[in-house]
């Protein structure tokens, strides 16, 4: 479903990936594991479009995606929810969570409520405080709504960087089995995560970043028991 090959980028003259390889089935939730500075983040934005790579290619169901801007990549199926979640702290919850629409080719107002109830059926919170600005909410709240915004798009992947990231116990728990339940629904995912115990227990693969390389890959449980886990990650 996503594909990316011997791709390299930077920012200015300085490389960060090197020749990164990686793909991702449909349906599946992978990991993309690696201490911090690795390379993790450049490659969510050289994926979505932030930043174009120097060469490579990437490949979302066959289509390539290299040269493409993030609002025609969203369009073609591809959501992404960055670290520190970015919401519009000004505007209320539902106004954030509509403007995830813009990413959909169908704007009606039945898509907007069935895309609405489908998002407070997963997250009754969200409902709860549909009219307060995002910046009341809590870390964990943010998080929720950041996700909920890329599913009001109908993004068939979706690519997260470090969604557990300064959240408490039970807001992890929830994130974990929000992935959990996005596979059932048949949505793919990209995961970028520093807790590498919670990527491993929801993910089915996993790869290991180093410098901006991919130096391991396998399944979540080889990855769990393998002494390059250890070794790389410290866990």
């Amino acid at each position: 479903m996503f594909k990316m090959t011997e791709v390299h980028a930077g920012y200015g003259a300085t490389p960060i990936l090197f020749g990164v390889s990686l793909e991702v089935r449909a349906g599946e939730a992978v990991a993309l594991l690696g201490r911090n500075g690795m390379g993790k983040t450049t490659l969510m934005k050289t994926a979505i479009g932030f930043l174009e790579p120097w060469r490579g290619a990437i490949e979302f169901e066959g289509v390539e995606l290299t040269g493409r801007a993030p609002h025609e990549i969203a369009r073609l199926g591809v959501g992404f929810v960055p670290e520190n979640r970015r919401i519009f702290p000004g505007l209320t919850v539902r106004e954030n969570l509509e403007l995830g629409l813009s990413a959909a080719a169908d704007r009606s107002a039945a898509l907007r409520r069935r895309r609405l109830d489908e998002v407070f059926h997963h997250f009754p919170r969200l409902r709860e405080r549909i009219e307060q600005p995002g910046k009341t909410l809590s870390g964990g709240e943010q998080q929720m709504l950041a996700i909920a915004r890329v599913m009001m798009a109908g993004a068939r992947l979706i690519l997260m960087d470090e969604p557990t990231q300064g959240l408490a116990p039970a807001f992890i728990r929830h994130i974990r089995d929000m992935i959990s339940e996005l596979k059932r629904l048949g949505v793919t995912v990209l995961l970028v995560e520093q807790n590498a115990r919670v990527a491993l227990s929801v993910c089915d693969r996993g790869y290991i970043m180093e410098k901006g390389s991919i130096v391991f890959a396998a399944s979540s449980r080889e990855l769990r028991e393998s002494p390059v886990t250890r070794e790389k990650l410290g866990v």
